[in-house]
């Protein structure tokens, strides 16, 4: 964490959200899990059939286009770097968001809905750069995501606490607090991630999965009703993690991937009521506030953001050898 308030201990979410986010990872890492781990026994296995010397020639020559399509347990270790770009469709769940103020709020809205737009700019993207290795079926990742989270504040949350020293009325709309709340520059993760390629290739299809952890960056946007400030900056605010199971489509030189991804980010923002400028510059003045003992001071916000996403990419492979 780089910044640490004296209320630090009340940022945790109750014990209750924490069990409803554990049943979730649960139920969506068990559905990959039970994928990946019958895959292997799900392909097709090849059957040897007698054939006359006449009809055997022909047949073998029909079935040429059939066997290559059909799976082998021989796995390739190719030692290639991956460069890729990809988009996708991300689905966020409702979460809970925490605002502490030192004017006496804080208070929390339940179960905030979020939406995407990944369509609209700036759009969703992601990066990255993966090594395979040439003498197992593992590699390594760097991902970086360009996810949004946008809220939406026409909706009526339950809400409870105090604002400005108030108590809070019970439910409400989100734009009677927010005129923004929102990550709509970024949901943005930056991931170290370990890959697996499962033991088992459909022709030009190899199936991988991989898990990894890494940073949160987004770039936070918070304003709230009657405030003529803003804060407005990309931040560092917690720990990201992802699972993922993917198709890649290896071509002669390219790769074309479908993937899954859950998603798990742990906010902690800072409210620094300041206009940024770029992410670097952003950064760096949130560490000489986290230095200089004030990172918070302002007050802060924080949510958990779990999130699927369907993505699809494509990519080059360089300095590609094959060693079966």
């Amino acid at each position: 964490m780089l910044f640490i308030t004296k209320s630090s201990a009340q940022h945790w979410p109750a014990r209750t959200h924490i069990k409803d986010l554990r049943q979730r990872l649960f139920h969506s890492l068990s559905m990959v899990l039970f994928t990946v781990l019958l895959a292997p026994n799900l392909m097709p296995v090849e059957s040897s059939i007698a054939l006359s010397s006449t009809a055997r020639d022909h047949d073998d020559a029909a079935a040429k286009p059939a066997a290559s399509m059909s799976a082998t347990r021989a796995t390739v270790h190719d030692g290639s770097l991956f460069i890729g770009a990809y988009g996708g469709i991300p689905y966020t769940y409702p979460s809970d968001v925490r605002t502490i103020r030192p004017n006496g709020t804080d208070f929390t809205l339940h179960k905030v809905p979020w939406r995407g737009e990944q369509f609209k700019a700036p759009i969703y993207y992601g990066v990255r750069v993966a090594k395979w290795s040439d003498r197992a079926p593992f590699g390594a990742m760097l991902d970086f995501t360009h996810s949004k989270t946008i809220s939406n504040r026409r909706e009526t949350v339950r809400q409870s606490g105090r604002l400005d020293g108030q108590t809070i009325p019970p439910e409400a709309r989100i734009n009677d607090i927010f005129r923004k709340l929102e990550f709509s520059h970024g949901h943005n993760m930056l991931t170290l991630n370990g890959l697996y390629r499962l033991p088992v290739k459909i022709g030009v299809i190899s199936p991988y999965m991989g898990v990894g952890a890494g940073i949160s960056i987004p770039h936070t946007e918070v304003r709230f009703k009657g405030d003529l400030t803003r804060t407005y900056e990309y931040q560092y605010t917690g720990p990201a993690f992802q699972a993922l199971f993917g198709l890649e489509f290896q071509l002669p030189k390219m790769s074309i991937f479908l993937e899954y991804k859950f998603t798990f980010a742990d906010y902690r923002a800072p409210l620094t009521f300041r206009d940024g400028a770029w992410v670097i510059q952003d950064l760096w003045a949130q560490f000489k506030d986290w230095r200089a003992g004030i990172s918070g001071d302002k007050g802060s916000l924080s949510t958990q953001l779990v999130s699927h996403q369907i993505i699809g990419g494509l990519g080059v492979r360089i300095n590609r050898t094959l060693a079966h």
